[in-house]
């Protein structure tokens, strides 16, 4: 088992996107801009930035085009963003953005409340818009939300995970991120997902996504590093949510990955202490306490 866990890891920090797109508190935009140059600084060299969605299904990003062209660009440092049709792409191109990503639910029900689209609505438009990213050389990765059960519809198939794994790496994806959006998942199910996924898809091409709403997220993502997945993503403090997953916590706290990661002696290239410093900012900012394990320990 231990020989499979890698040396080291890639994390994508989520925070200034999925983490504050379900924040009651709305982030002004030089705040923003400076939580990212915070992220960087601790050593985050893949950070998502936003999302180019309608402001009217999500207020909270409705700054996206002033936070992307606002950040300082760091030449280590690759940065994303959500896209959801081929004007989202357009406007993240205008904007310079490094690679882009697409959601698409493992879940008919969550995809038509989520992304406004069937499945295959969603795929077609994703199709398109993966023809033009590999036309204009600029790296992109799916999404693959309620993976591990859904709030509408319950179980989910691995099956569905799979085919959708298969449509995005055709397509031409760098990497298929499989995400517990509710946070249901156990270590378990992590094993049995990934080794049907691996039959399809190599596991270097995979990473997790996992929501700590029942407090697995860790338990989860050690189940993965045990078969040698090596990517995560993750939200500083533990911020976030989705608006159209009711009930569902934030994402793993990185600071508590990276803090498990390196107490492991698995490498991240993050400071730890720089980052939960990011975590008490955003507190101050937000008026609340974040759930993250290591913020209680550092306030101890």
């Amino acid at each position: 088992m231990e020989q499979k866990i890698p040396k080291s890891v890639k994390i994508m920090e989520v925070g200034p996107r999925d983490g504050l797109q379900n924040e009651k508190t709305i982030v002004d935009t030089a705040t923003k801009i400076a939580f990212i140059e915070h992220l960087h600084a601790a050593g985050l060299r893949r950070i998502e930035v936003t999302a180019f969605v309608s402001p009217k299904w999500i207020p909270p990003l409705a700054d996206q085009m002033e936070v992307a062209r606002g950040i300082t660009r760091h030449k280590e440092v690759s940065y994303a963003a959500l896209v959801p049709n081929m004007r989202g792409y357009e406007r993240a191109m205008e904007a310079s953005i490094d690679e882009v990503a697409f959601v698409v639910a493992a879940s008919e029900t969550h995809n038509k409340k989520n992304i406004n689209a069937s499945t295959q609505e969603a795929l077609a438009r994703y199709k398109e818009i993966g023809e033009q990213a590999r036309k204009d050389k600029i790296p992109f990765r799916g999404y693959i939300s309620c993976a591990f059960g859904c709030p509408y519809e319950g179980a989910i198939s691995v099956d569905a995970v799979n085919e959708l794994a298969v449509f995005f790496k055709d397509l031409g994806a760098y990497e298929m991120s499989i995400g517990d959006t509710i946070g249901v998942g156990n270590p378990l199910q992590t094993l049995g997902l990934l080794a049907q996924l691996e039959q399809k898809v190599p596991l270097s091409m995979i990473a997790l996504h996992m929501h700590d709403t029942r407090g697995l997220a860790l338990a989860n993502i050690f189940a993965a590093l045990t078969m040698g997945v090596a990517s995560f993503d993750s939200s500083v403090g533990g911020l976030g949510g989705c608006p159209y997953a009711p009930g569902a916590s934030g994402n793993v706290a990185t600071e508590d990955l990276v803090n498990m990661l390196q107490s492991m002696g698995v490498e991240t290239g993050v400071n730890v202490d720089l980052l939960t410093q990011v975590s008490l900012k955003m507190e101050k900012v937000l008026n609340r306490t974040l759930p993250a394990k290591l913020l209680a320990v550092c306030k101890s």
